[in-house]
């Protein structure tokens, strides 16, 4: 009789995986962790094209991005998790508010990934017997839409974001690495086909209809970015204070997805989704800090958030907004909020604006907010036969 044991069947690792993220809500498909060649060329023809130049993207970036190797040391597959996030919006909007894109509404969603990551992560290694993985969710360079996309996890959209069968757009995207070997899954056979809903319904124009993005007109980007928001463009950003929802939500596999986000997503209050943009343009540093520094708005800092406020008063065309505006605009210490106040009154256009902006004149050192101001008020400066001064009517008259 033989006394050899008999070999001890690999553990399932997929199942592991799939058990552990079924538990969180969340679905999962495995990529091979190849390097992906085509999204490397991609990324590098968008970042020399200068589609994102915001981002000071460069080569190094798309190489590092486009290989999990850079991650973990002989990574061999991808643990590709989507968690969807999508809730109903607060109910009762009053004036004056401004709009905060769905994904930011809670609390920084990276905390709540990250432990949805680390619990698969664990379940693996215990698996393995030994530290196999490494989670990453905006920690390191990753292609996480090519990657998911490869893995069947979802597919590439006219909107640039991955479409989940189950979960539709509004998902947040997160990835285990590992060494272990595991058989990785098939990439989805659907395309967006002729839908170009979402190309129609960016105002910006930003979205090309060949799966690509100008970052550099995306609303989003635009509300994010820490320099001056280009004039032209700045009527398009509407009412929204960060990020953008436009695309997505007329998406009709989002339209038709299952509700289930994760409760950690939900919005604290309607402040959350709907802040006020009186409050948001006399937000310090301190406030910024106890209302903000735990959320996805808080990475950028109170200025920006005051710059995209006086762009959201000045696109809504409400007189009662004015003299806000024109305190702010002699008292707010960043000169790229003054800037944009002054963009603001100009397009309000009434006469206590144009007074503001003269008077403002004098006193302003900063070439930037000078130029904003002289714009402005020429943009304003139209005459009757009389040589009186005639501003523009708006909704609020």
């Amino acid at each position: 009789m033989s006394s050899e044991r008999p070999e001890r069947a690999a553990p399932d690792y997929r199942a592991i995986a799939r058990e552990s993220a079924r538990r969180e809500g969340a679905a999962i498909a495995i990529a091979s962790a190849e390097p992906e060649t085509a999204t490397r060329q991609r990324m590098a023809a968008a970042f020399a094209g200068g589609s994102f130049t915001a981002w000071r993207y460069d080569d190094a970036y798309a190489a590092a991005a486009s290989d999990p190797a850079t991650i973990l040391a002989g990574a061999r597959a991808v643990v590709c998790v989507a968690v969807p996030f999508a809730h109903a919006p607060p109910a009762g909007r009053a004036p004056l508010r401004g709009r905060v894109s769905n994904y930011a509404w809670s609390a920084d969603y990276h905390v709540r990934m990250r432990e949805i990551l680390a619990g698969i992560a664990r379940a693996l290694d215990r698996a393995a017997g030994a530290p196999v993985t490494r989670i990453a969710c905006d920690t390191a360079p990753l292609a996480e839409r090519a990657f998911a996309a490869r893995a069947g996890l979802g597919w590439v959209g006219k909107h640039t974001n991955v479409i989940s069968p189950e979960f539709g757009s509004f998902v947040f995207l997160g990835e285990i690495v590992t060494t272990l070997d595991i058989p990785p899954d098939a990439p989805l056979k659907k395309t967006c086909g002729a839908c170009t809903r979402c190309v129609g319904a960016c105002p910006t124009g930003a979205l090309r209809g060949d799966y690509t993005i100008d970052a550099r007109r995306c609303i989003s980007d635009l509300t994010q970015r820490t320099d001056a928001i280009p004039r032209e463009l700045r009527a398009f950003v509407g009412d929204w204070v960060w990020g953008c929802d436009l695309c997505q939500l007329v998406c009709p596999p989002t339209q038709r997805a299952s509700p289930r986000a994760d409760a950690a997503f939900g919005p604290g209050s309607s402040a959350a989704a709907f802040p006020a943009l009186l409050d948001l343009l006399g937000l310090r540093n301190s406030e910024f800090k106890r209302r903000y520094r735990r959320t996805a708005l808080g990475w950028r800092g109170a200025t920006v958030l005051r710059r995209n406020a006086a762009v959201a008063l000045g696109n809504a065309l409400d007189r009662a907004s004015v003299p806000a505006l024109e305190r702010a605009l002699e008292s707010d210490p960043a000169p790229l909020v003054r800037a944009h106040i002054a963009w603001a009154l100009g397009r309000i256009g009434s006469p206590r604006a144009f007074a503001a902006l003269l008077g403002a004149l004098p006193g302003e050192s900063d070439p930037a907010v000078r130029e904003e101001i002289e714009a402005a008020v020429r943009s304003l400066e139209t005459f009757d036969g009389s040589g009186a001064l005639g501003c523009r009517r708006t909704r609020s008259e």
